[in-house]
């Protein structure tokens, strides 16, 4: 029986150490990005993206905890404003500052996740215009510690996020569209 156990325990040893290996090939950033276009001007849709107390109309974040707490900062809209949310194990916690505005072109925000990972990301939000409509692009990137690089190992990001992005820019697609 010690043997069993002693055979299981360098299996477990050697499967965890390849784990980790194949982590350290995973790269040093990520980017997750999905585009969308919208019958609609840039002017049109720009509004409830650069205007976080807007959010809860597209953002697929935003229905996954009624109880979630928010909190609204800085400037109103555009360039400086903030916000901060605490929720459930869905939604986890976390803050925004949008760092540059560029009406009605790109917006980049800071996005900082206190829980259930840390993480420091940038989110981007591009609206290019494309005879009547606009191209929408919704990015976020940003470095990749070596938890992240574990997680890859199992989950695959892209996918994972790129749902919710997709999500959301079809909830604005809808909204701007009416």
């Amino acid at each position: 029986m010690l043997k069993g156990v002693a055979i299981f325990a360098v299996v477990l040893a050697v499967g965890i150490a390849g784990v980790l290996v194949f982590a350290l090939s995973k790269p040093d950033t990520f980017r997750v990005e999905r585009s969308l276009a919208v019958k609609a001007p840039a002017e049109a849709i720009y509004p409830l993206v650069a205007d976080f107390h807007r959010w809860t109309g597209w953002s697929p974040y935003e229905g996954r905890d009624p109880g979630m707490k928010r909190t609204f900062g800085g400037t109103a809209v555009g360039k400086g404003a903030t916000y901060a949310w605490d929720g459930n194990s869905n939604v986890g916690a976390g803050h925004m500052e949008i760092l540059k505005a560029n009406t009605p072109s790109k917006l980049r925000i800071k996005l900082d996740f206190e829980r259930p990972f840390e993480g420091h990301n940038t989110a981007e939000f591009t609206f290019v215009p494309q005879g009547d409509a606009t191209l929408v692009t919704w990015a976020m990137y940003g470095p990749a510690p070596f938890m992240s690089k574990v997680m890859q190992v199992f989950l695959n990001m892209d996918s994972m996020i790129g749902k919710d992005f997709e999500a959301g820019l079809a909830s604005l697609k809808k909204l701007t569209e009416k």
